[in-house]
């Protein structure tokens, strides 16, 4: 169930969340992203200065619609990457590495009007395109490292870094369908394995 639909505390935050978000892309667009100051994002998303600053540390990550990229070392995701390390939870390199996805879109609040939304902002600003490039990267290695980690040293890094390349093209691709959908389509998670399925079809591989 998408965090916006989880009701009560966990969806009035998501609900902010996503506010400050768009405003934050709003003004990026209207005045470039040195052309507003938090202060201003704080009053065009009706919050506070001390909320703002307790959902997105700074104006980049409120762009981006997240404080940092997911960390499989942090306290949510730690035992989901332990799974996977030891094999888990389907015992096929393809599923699990889609079932980590999963977990770690879960770890995140994107709707579709923000999806839209971020790409516009982020082809207009290099610098922004820079950071998210950054982020996709360091979560990459630790995807890489956790794969070698599974399969052992003579499956090889060049063998790692292409299953995770597919997997960061496959969102890449499903983001894209995600953000140009309608409501009633399915949610991100849904359309990464679907995606995922795709790649396995294409390639001659087993889906299920």
């Amino acid at each position: 169930m998408s965090a916006l639909r989880a009701g009560g505390r966990a969806e009035k935050q998501a609900l902010t969340r996503v506010r400050i978000v768009r405003c934050a892309q709003r003004l990026c667009l209207d005045a470039g992203f040195d052309g507003f100051t938090m202060d201003e994002l704080a009053e065009a998303a009706e919050v506070s200065r001390r909320t703002l600053f307790n959902y997105f540390p700074s104006k980049v990550d409120a762009v981006l619609g997240a404080a940092e990229a997911p960390d499989l070392a942090s306290p949510g995701l730690q035992e989901v990457a332990d799974r996977f390390r030891d094999g888990g939870p389907h015992g096929l390199l393809g599923e699990d590495l889609a079932e980590l996805a999963r977990h770690l879109l879960a770890t995140q609040v994107i709707d579709r009007e923000s999806a839209r939304m971020r790409r516009t902002v982020l082809t207009s600003s290099p610098r922004l395109l820079g950071v998210i490039h950054e982020r996709f990267e360091t979560l990459a290695e630790q995807i890489v490292g956790l794969v070698l980690e599974r399969e052992g040293p003579d499956f090889g890094p060049v063998r790692a870094r292409l299953a995770v390349g597919v997997l960061v093209a496959v969102f890449d691709s499903a983001m894209e369908a995600f953000a140009q959908g309608r409501p009633d389509d399915p949610e991100l998670a849904d359309l990464v394995i679907d995606h995922l399925a795709l790649v396995a079809e294409l390639f001659g591989a087993r889906t299920t």
